[in-house]
């Protein structure tokens, strides 16, 4: 009996120790008991399998330092999240840099106290000066670039790639100027992404804008998976944060200041969320109203991760299986740029997809 009582406990702790190894096993393996398919369709949860990001400075002049410290600064951020140089389209309108009137040239800062040189040395700036203009900008977005073009100044994304678009400068309602000599209008902005929506260059877009009456210039979108953000509403100006008295020039611009803010206590793998990026610079701080749009995106807010558009690192298992992955956003994709042979009958349309002409309609810059 006692002998019997010893094995009837002995056997119990074994069964107690395997359950134990195979729950710390599946707490360090979760994949261990899903299947290949299961697995893949988590990794790829959110439907984009990369980063990319457009980021514009619309202004000139020396007096404008700080929208050249917001672009930068922002581009900063994003790198050191994980979207590398070659995913980032840098448009500068102006080069604070090397202007004559720097004291400390080839560096720009962001705060008075000039502790971060922005500027850096290994900035890739794509589109520099006069080339920063609203046709190129419209060109880049929708892919109508010459052939002569290098790969690094065109955004090759496609329909699984997350775009984050951040425009900073001087505005008014319904537009932003470009150094002060031309405008890109919400009617050309939002047409320019329903272009990349018909032309699959983007499976969800985040918009960020820091100028006067901002919120006016996404009221015109209507293409679906976009978020934006603006630092203004309509009828109210954005404010510059401070300045640096070693420079004589507002050094950055108010929203800008407290997102970056947020940006760098971001790491790689954070789980803050959009929802919280966007009650980063409350009315008392900002002056203005920060607005937001959520109506075109299709996740909710406080479940998308802030670096689904702001970073770009993965931890990645390579697998023996091969998947192929489903197209994504086809059902909500117009059909009215495809026709069939018998559509087509009495048009100099030919079947298939439509291509897009590589100039630009001069009515559209």
């Amino acid at each position: 009996m006692g002998n019997t009582g010893q094995n009837h406990n002995i056997g119990i702790a074994l069964i107690h120790m395997i359950t134990c190894f195979v729950i710390l096993y599946l707490s360090f393996n979760p994949a261990g008991c899903m299947s290949h398919e299961e697995q893949v369709n988590e990794f790829f949860q959110t439907g984009h399998t990369n980063n990319w990001a457009v980021l514009v400075d619309a202004s000139r002049f020396w007096f404008n330092y700080r929208h050249h410290a917001n672009v930068l600064s922002l581009y900063r951020s994003v790198k050191r999240l994980g979207i590398p140089d070659s995913q980032i389209i840098l448009m500068v309108a102006d080069d604070m840099a090397c202007n004559p009137r720097n004291p400390r040239p080839a560096t720009v800062f962001n705060n008075q106290n000039q502790h971060i040189n922005v500027y850096g040395d290994d900035v890739e700036v794509d589109y520099r000066g006069y080339e920063v203009t609203v046709e190129n900008f419209i060109r880049v977005l929708t892919g109508r670039l010459p052939e002569s073009t290098p790969r690094s100044k065109r955004l090759l994304s496609d329909e699984r790639s997350n775009v984050l678009v951040y425009m900073t400068g001087h505005g008014g309602d319904g537009f932003l100027k470009f150094q002060d000599a031309e405008e890109v209008s919400n009617v050309e902005l939002a047409d320019a992404f329903e272009q990349m929506w018909q032309k699959q260059r983007y499976h969800e877009l985040f918009f960020m804008i820091d100028t006067c009456q901002a919120e006016s210039m996404f009221q015109k979108f209507y293409s679906p998976n976009i978020l934006a953000v603006a630092s203004s509403r309509v009828g109210e100006d954005s404010l510059s944060h401070h300045v640096d008295p070693a420079l004589g020039v507002y050094v950055i611009d108010r929203y800008t200041y407290y997102a970056l803010e947020f940006l760098e206590s971001v790491k790689l793998g954070s789980k803050k969320t959009m929802a919280q990026f966007f009650k980063v610079c409350p009315k008392h701080l900002c002056i203005s109203t920060v607005s937001t749009r959520t109506d075109l995106f299709r996740r909710d807010v406080s479940q998308t991760l802030l670096t689904d558009f702001f970073g770009s690192v993965r931890n990645v298992e390579l697998l023996t299986e091969t998947s192929s992955l489903a197209k994504v956003n086809t059902s909500s994709r117009s059909g009215s740029d495809t026709c069939s042979k018998d559509s087509c009958k009495g048009t100099d349309r030919k079947p298939g997809r439509f291509s897009y002409p590589e100039q630009v309609p001069s009515i559209l810059i």
